[in-house]
């Protein structure tokens, strides 16, 4: 694996390649909020061979340049996607979305749809389900919390992730990865700036065109999501015409890092569609 900055619209974003080139569609894995390309780590090198794979940070996550004024929404951060596909030289590709990626994925299949040759996505966003009750109360607090010491938010950030592992001690270790970025008091506001930027109108708007989608798609779920329900993908499987639905057992919301091998197997197949 190779990690590189590329400038996309003068941010630098942070990504890695892996995977083999061959006849296969190069492969997009996009993380959700607040996470970055870490949640990958253990589907990468699962994955078929033949397949170029791309994993980034999305803008003001992980090791990319902080948010500043730049537009944080589903919108903002799926154009930038397509820039560095650009940049990459990259024509089409099979997406993979988790979370807030999910939703940015889906917003890739609607808006370039010759741009995406599958579509995946993984315990997603969607319709006006999300976010979760405790960050609508995070975000109507904005005022005060924003000027609340770092430990504070970063602790109530903690605890709410926790719930999302059915492991502990990996959640722990991820989350501890997770939250780097935003120990600073900069990355404080970065991580406002990210809380002001959900907004489920967004994947509202695109609903009634999920079912123009006509890229192969495979929804997956953990059974035990305390965010977003599994009722949300079998949505999404209704909305998607010949989509499958895969719910995943004994895992809740960050299934890629608690199911790995059943992802991969899952994607094997839906690569093979």
């Amino acid at each position: 694996m190779r990690g590189e900055f590329v400038d996309v619209g003068g941010a630098r974003l942070y990504y890695y390649a892996a995977g083999t080139r061959g006849a296969g569609e190069p492969i997009v894995l996009i993380h959700g909020f607040p996470t970055s390309s870490h949640l990958w780590r253990d589907v990468v090198p699962l994955l078929p061979e033949g397949h170029r794979v791309v994993v980034l940070d999305l803008l003001g996550y992980g090791r990319s340049d902080r948010p500043l004024d730049r537009d944080l929404s589903i919108k903002g951060h799926a154009e930038r996607v397509i820039g560095l596909l650009d940049v990459l030289r990259i024509s089409y590709a099979s997406i993979v979305g988790h979370d807030l990626g999910g939703g940015i994925a889906q917003y890739l299949a609607v808006r370039y749809p010759t741009r995406v040759a599958r579509l995946c996505l993984i315990d997603s966003v969607a319709f006006d389900d999300w976010p979760t009750r405790q960050v609508k109360l995070a975000r109507a607090t904005l005022p005060l919390t924003r000027h609340l010491p770092t430990t504070w938010i970063l602790t109530a950030v903690r605890s709410e992730l926790e719930r999302g592992y059915a492991e502990e001690d990996r959640g722990a270790r991820s989350i501890d990865i997770y939250i780097r970025p935003f120990c600073q008091p900069e990355g404080r506001e970065a991580l406002v700036q990210h809380l002001e930027a959900l907004d489920p109108q967004e994947t509202v708007a695109l609903a009634p065109r999920l079912k123009d989608i006509v890229a192969p798609t495979a929804i997956i779920h953990g059974a035990h999501d305390p965010f977003l329900p599994p009722a949300v993908a079998k949505k999404l499987h209704e909305a998607i015409p010949n989509s499958t639905l895969d719910i995943i057992h004994d895992v809740r919301h960050f299934v890629p890092e608690e199911a790995p091998e059943t992802i991969a197997t899952i994607l094997a197949r839906w690569l093979a569609r």
